[in-house]
């Protein structure tokens, strides 16, 4: 609710600048004209890098550390080849081929700085990729490898992106990445991913899954 909350802050303030620089533009009786289209333009530009800003953390979710951030089932089609179904922790579900032996889960982070935390305002993620990958070296460098992207950006800007790049420059939020450790896929295995303080954690939920770690 808080990345909602916050998109919608951010839209907010958005809105605020377009009507004042449609106010400045357009208000009749203004001696310094070029600074008042000048200003006026680029409060709108500001307003859509908002816009833009604010539909990219609508697709953040806030972390809760009681629950599971995603849930994995395997099916064999055939050796090396797994069919997983990848079902986030709002239910919605993604159903991708994978090849190899192992597997492993990506995600974007979001975490504020310890004065703005301090609010409780817990890090936000994004689900981001998931791939395969081979347990001979000769296989992984030789055979066909897949990875498939869980998240679609509907934005023209990317929050984290620009977070990773211009860091430094911004304190108060910033991104990071965080990848599960390499599990093995196996026919009927059911995984959960969790994000902890010391980044994803995934386990297995059922016997398939813990005899293939066990055995891995």
């Amino acid at each position: 609710m808080i990345y909602m909350g916050l998109a919608a802050v951010i839209a907010i303030i958005a809105s605020l600048f377009i009507y004042v620089a449609f106010k400045t533009l357009f208000k009749s009786h203004w001696i310094l004209g070029w600074f008042r289209g000048t200003a006026g333009i680029l409060l709108v530009l500001l307003a859509i890098f908002l816009s833009l800003a604010a539909l990219d953390f609508y697709s953040y979710k806030q972390l809760d550390k009681n629950k599971s951030i995603a849930n994995l089932s395997f099916t064999e089609i055939e050796p090396q080849l797994y069919r997983v179904s990848v079902i986030d922790e709002s239910g919605y579900e993604q159903a991708f081929e994978l090849r190899g032996d192992l597997w492993q889960l990506d995600v974007r982070i979001l975490t504020w700085a310890s004065s703005i935390a301090r609010l409780g305002l817990l890090p936000g993620y994004r689900l981001d990729r998931i791939s395969g990958r081979y347990v001979s070296l000769e296989e992984e460098k030789s055979f066909p490898r897949t990875v498939h992207a869980l998240f679609y950006n509907d934005s023209a800007f990317d929050v984290w992106v620009f977070l990773k790049e211009s860091g430094k420059f911004v304190s108060v939020i910033k991104s990071d990445y965080g990848s599960a450790t390499y599990l093995p896929m196996k026919d009927g295995a059911l995984y959960a991913v969790k994000l902890t303080q010391s980044g994803l954690a995934a386990s297995p939920l059922n016997d398939r899954a813990k005899m293939a770690v066990e055995n891995w």
